[in-house]
């Protein structure tokens, strides 16, 4: 061997050392964030939450004397690329567990694909019933709608809000929209009561709502169920007071952005749906929104508060943080996989986490169990109906 090749091979091993010694004061969390699609404003907003609560572990010391990151994998908001992310972050990045996905649609596809991978994913939005339950590394920070919008008529009826009767509009092209429309809504506004008259349908991204409200109108119900995202449904209640009906929205989770008054103005007076976040809840609850308020705005993301889906990617990152803690996880390559399946038994056990959003558990279905707040729509903000205390098992 040269001279030449001797140092080549000596520089190469120095690099080698010096980068691994770098990464082995580190422990990664892999996030799958979507750019594209109808959640893709939450996805910017969730990273801020996420970096919030690393700042907070690391300048505590860390985990295990480690410092956390977050390494980060774009889906586009498609179910096939959230696949390819599940295998980059797990087999390329030696991430120790995943953030996200968002969405239920691509939770249906990275829940069998994490579980292959044997690493834990954590969803913080998904909620159509018993996507995780199949799958001993899926978990997500979310509550089923079912469980969600029993809630919601639970409150109504001790308000003695009038519920005679419903009518349900759902857009087709979404996974949960679609679950709430046709399963969720019916089944529940009819257990409790509700003479369903009808449904409508229509698209996530229609713009011109007026033969779907048109019909609705024409029932005048107390209440329409709606089963879409935050912009639809604002479009939809703005036709429908612009054509007179008086009846009163109700939604899952699905419709849960704190812009929501803003969107929808004065047409959303008397919406009521659940959250299982509310930013006036406490001092730890309105310290969290200023901070997060801050950084999104230093972000350049116009915001008015934090999402619920915010404050649940907030809460993935303490719960993985404390489940790792208790594994005593170090990162090393050759206990990587044995690590990862510690982090999943920790986070199955975990019983009454002190979390942002109040005590945490989960359930054997893999879904969190927490309190359940609702919200009603008055003047251009929410504020508190009524709270359900989680059940914890």
């Amino acid at each position: 061997m040269t001279r030449k090749m001797m140092m080549a091979t000596v520089a190469a091993a120095w690099l080698s050392a010096t980068t691994f010694g770098a990464a082995s004061q580190e422990l990664l969390l892999g996030y799958l964030p979507a750019s594209g699609g109808p959640f893709a404003t939450f996805s910017r907003t969730n990273f801020v939450a996420a970096e919030m609560a690393v700042d907070e572990i690391n300048a505590a010391g860390g985990i295990n004397g480690k410092k956390l990151r977050i390494v980060s994998f774009d889906t586009a908001g498609k179910p096939d690329q959230a696949v390819v992310g599940v295998r980059k972050l797990a087999d390329d990045d030696k991430v120790m567990a995943i953030i996200g996905p968002f969405s239920s649609s691509e939770a249906r596809v990275v829940f069998p694909a994490a579980e292959r991978a044997g690493i834990v994913s954590m969803s913080m939005a998904s909620s159509a019933p018993n996507l995780a339950e199949p799958y001993s590394y899926g978990f997500r920070n979310t509550t089923d709608e079912g469980y969600l919008f029993a809630r919601v008529l639970r409150a109504l009826k001790e308000k003695n809000y009038p519920m005679a009767t419903g009518a349900i509009a759902y857009a087709t092209d979404d996974v949960i929209s679609k679950t709430m429309g046709e399963k969720v809504l019916p089944a529940l506004m009819k257990n409790a009561g509700v003479d369903v008259k009808g449904s409508v349908t229509f698209q996530t991204q229609a713009f011109d709502m007026a033969p779907q409200a048109s019909q609705l109108a024409a029932q005048k119900t107390d209440l329409i169920g709606i089963g879409s995202g935050p912009e639809p449904a604002a479009r939809l209640a703005k036709e429908l007071r612009r054509q007179g009906h008086k009846g009163r929205l109700v939604a899952g989770s699905t419709i849960a952005d704190p812009e929501l008054p803003k969107l929808m103005g004065e047409a959303g007076n008397g919406t009521v749906i659940p959250t299982a976040y509310y930013a006036d809840l406490n001092d730890r609850t309105r310290k969290f929104e200023a901070e997060f308020l801050r950084r999104a705005k230093a972000a350049g993301i116009d915001r008015s508060a934090a999402a619920q889906f915010d404050a649940a990617t907030y809460d993935i990152v303490l719960m993985y943080a404390e489940a790792m803690k208790r594994a005593g996880v170090t990162g090393e390559p050759a206990k990587i996989a044995a690590e990862r399946t510690a982090i999943r038994d920790e986070l199955a056990k975990m019983k009454n986490f002190p979390a942002l959003e109040g005590p945490i558990s989960f359930g054997k279905n893999g879904d969190a169990i927490k309190d359940v707040y609702i919200i009603e729509m008055q003047d251009g903000k929410w504020n508190l109906l009524a709270t359900f205390k989680s059940e914890q098992s």
